[in-house]
């Protein structure tokens, strides 16, 4: 039998070099195996996207945001990993959400949500906020596939995605397994 290979597309919510959020979906991309049937992309235009503008929000979009739309239309499911700013996700992932508001390139879509902070909530206000957005735009939430990573820090995860952390390693592994059990029950339905 052969196994689809499912095009995952993650999103980093943040843009500062050597972002710890970075890293997770880089460590996301380690740990997952041949098994997993996944491919991974890290989208990487975010700081790109010019502040949304619903008059500039046409079919023939802005070139960045119909990249972006592109990536997310060829993707079977999203990733986002992002830290909490100012008791919300940051301004520039908020912005390139809403450039898919009325193009619905993640409607139906499944899509993880995963947020780390070094405080003990593990960025629970972003990840409410990322949530709240998500489900409004009909993304496809799944169990498993939101999920808060407190007392994040450099020893648990290098900038390159080496997890070091046992603890970190069986968190990222539930989110994949979640993922694609997700993928699969919606491949079959």
């Amino acid at each position: 039998m052969s196994h689809h290979m499912y095009q995952i597309l993650m999103i980093s919510g943040s843009l500062k070099l050597g972002s710890i959020n970075t890293a997770i979906l880089k460590g996301l991309t380690l740990l997952a195996d041949e098994a997993m049937t996944m491919r991974f992309s890290l989208y990487e235009g975010l700081g790109e996207l010019p502040h949304f503008n619903p008059d500039r929000d046409t079919p023939q979009a802005i070139e960045a945001v119909e990249h972006f739309r592109e990536q997310l239309r060829s993707s079977d499911g999203v990733i986002i990993c992002t830290p909490e700013y100012a008791a919300g996700v940051p301004g520039t992932l908020k912005n390139a959400l809403d450039w898919i508001v009325s193009s619905g390139e993640l409607m139906n879509k499944p899509v993880a949500a995963i947020s780390a902070s070094p405080s003990m909530q593990g960025g629970a206000k972003a990840l409410e906020s990322l949530e709240a957005t998500l489900r409004m735009i009909d993304a496809r939430m799944f169990s498993g596939g939101v999920v808060g990573i407190p007392q994040m820090n450099r020893n648990k995860i290098g900038p390159d995605g080496e997890v070091a952390d046992s603890e970190l390693r069986l968190t990222l592994l539930g989110i994949l397994n979640a993922l694609k059990s997700e993928l699969e029950e919606q491949q079959e339905s």
